[in-house]
């Protein structure tokens, strides 16, 4: 098969690579994010990256990934921020606190679509307004969901423990994903159960 994934994201193109396989990279522009109330916090994101998926055009022989990351805190999605105060405020509400970082990913032929999701349960020390401040002013985590990436500073100073896949607080469970490929090329039941955090 030939693997596309859709997204330009440079931290989910460096996870994808790692698994040491071909892919190419293939955007669309507008495509809609928006999603309908009441969904649970993993129907969010499995909603928007089969959305995703679902607005390309695909080949014989080709199989798309689309994955979307949300940052979920007492009820709340917090995505990403317009600007840097808005990227303060959300480092705030992040500070001292646990929160869950889902990513819903749609794997998907001419003919087949699968979607999962993976959690992992993140939580930060309280963080100083020195430290908030450096982070967003020297780091701009504007195209972050919650406004942080976990491998920048913010995460070596900041997040004290987690509970799950480090890679999917990244963009991109690769692990679970790995599995989920093998068998959705295999045409396989995959067996594999995920410990969600509800």
């Amino acid at each position: 098969m030939k693997i596309i994934l859709a997204s330009n994201s440079p931290r989910r193109k460096e996870l994808l690579g790692a698994l040491e396989m071909d892919f190419e990279v293939r955007i669309l522009d507008g495509i809609d994010e928006t999603y309908p109330q009441g969904l649970t916090m993993t129907g969010i994101p499995e909603h928007i990256s089969s959305k995703k998926a679902s607005a390309y055009a695909l080949a014989d022989e080709e199989l798309l990934i689309a994955a979307d990351t949300i940052v979920y805190l007492d009820g709340q999605v917090l995505g990403k921020p317009a600007n840097a105060r808005e990227a303060c405020a959300m480092l705030r509400k992040l500070s001292g606190k646990t929160h869950h970082v889902i990513t819903g990913v749609t794997l998907r032929t001419v003919d087949r679509t699968h979607t999962f999701s993976c959690v992992t349960e993140v939580t930060f020390a309280n963080l100083t307004e020195e430290q908030i401040k450096h982070y967003v002013d020297t780091y701009a985590p504007l195209d972050k969901a919650g406004a942080y990436g976990i491998q920048e500073w913010i995460g070596y100073v900041g997040v004290t423990s987690i509970n799950g896949s480090y890679y999917n607080v990244m963009g991109l469970p690769v692990q679970r994903l790995n599995q989920e490929l093998n068998a959705f090329i295999n045409n396989e039941h995959n067996p594999y159960i995920d410990n969600l955090i509800y």
